[in-house]
């Protein structure tokens, strides 16, 4: 069995001239993009996708896979509040406008809070990793600066996301997922495109005096059984999943949804720590050994993309962190290399 897996350049909202070079000089040329800066406040305009397609392409670059719509085109559908009808259609109309451009992976997440760290923590070489500690949830957590900044970054709600989510809870999630599925599944099935649910990140369950809905191996069965279709799969992020548990939960993950086909795209990073507590860091010091979960992969008969998502921040290096995505990369083709070579 040829070993199919290949690294790809992604998780960026643009791609200007710098990073197409930088993609290039790597050996890119497939991309994907996490959630697009492209107008709208409601959906994006095929016109707009197209143009942003195009772009890529006179890069030399093509756009095969989009991660995430601003989360105010379905904060309705996810908190299950009067007007998600409106925000599924458009969800479909965007379904509809990536098949017209042969963009096939299309990935979402649940989450009512968005990916959240507490600290910056050191590591190997004084580099700096984004860090998790459940402790240090305060009472006063909902109107931290660091919500205010998401909000900016991300087009999170002006409203304050955490007070519209309490009293909501992880069933609540489910059913509302189980709304939105129903009414999508039939249009990505018809337009050949696939849904890529990533996990919540910190994956805990309460959280901030509110749920999350994809915290465990277990809650991602479930969400399958609800989607129940060939188009449903899973945005396997190695890191959220050692966030979890550690080497063992990201290698059940892999022998249980690779074999299905129902791995639809990976991000390849680790941490070092479990829940109630871990540090990002570089990979191959972290919670599991990189080379054992590449293998895993393969023997999951696992044959799509693979990218780095989060790096550790090192020194003297960009916002964008350069160095440390390069490192990342490096590390991840030579072990996809390294694995065509052996075939075990």
């Amino acid at each position: 069995m040829s070993v199919k897996m290949h690294w790809m350049f992604g998780q960026v909202p643009v791609i200007d001239d710098e990073l197409a070079a930088f993609a290039l000089e790597l050996g890119a040329k497939d991309v994907q993009l996490n959630a697009p800066y492209l107008p709208g406040d409601k959906v994006w305009a095929f016109e707009d996708i197209k143009a942003l397609k195009e772009k890529m392409a006179g890069y030399g670059l093509n756009l095969v896979a989009i991660e995430n719509i601003p989360f105010i085109f379905y904060d309705k559908v996810v908190l299950g509040l009067d007007g998600r009808d409106e925000q599924i259609e458009n969800y479909i109309t965007t379904i509809r406008n990536l098949s017209r451009l042969d963009i096939r992976l299309f990935g979402h997440h649940f989450m009512t809070s968005y990916v959240w760290r507490t600290a910056m923590s050191k590591g190997r070489g004084g580099a700096l990793g984004r860090a998790y500690d459940h402790s240090e949830l305060i009472p006063d957590f909902t109107q931290t600066t660091y919500y205010e900044s998401m909000k900016n970054k991300r087009n999170l709600p002006s409203y304050n996301l955490f007070e519209a989510a309490k009293g909501i809870t992880a069933d609540d999630l489910f059913a509302n997922y189980s709304y939105f599925m129903k009414a999508v599944i039939p249009a990505a099935e018809e337009c050949g495109v696939k849904l890529a649910l990533h996990p919540d990140d910190p994956p805990v369950r309460d959280f901030a005096g509110t749920q999350k809905m994809i915290t465990s191996v277990d809650d991602y069965k479930r969400a399958m059984k609800i989607a129940d279709s060939p188009m449903w799969g899973l945005n396997l992020c190695c890191g959220c999943f050692s966030e979890m548990g550690g080497a063992e939960t990201v290698k059940e993950a892999i022998r249980f949804f690779g074999p299905l086909g129902k791995i639809f795209w990976v991000h390849f990073r680790d941490v070092k720590g479990v829940l109630p507590h871990f540090e990002e860091c570089f990979l191959g010091e972290g919670n599991f050994n990189p080379a054992e979960i590449m293998y895993e992969l393969y023997k999951a008969g696992y044959d799509g993309m693979i990218f780095e998502d989060h790096v550790p921040v090192m020194s003297n290096d960009t916002e964008y962190s350069f160095r440390s995505h390069a490192h990342e990369t490096g590390y991840i083709k030579g072990l996809i290399q390294m694995l065509d070579f052996l075939k075990p």
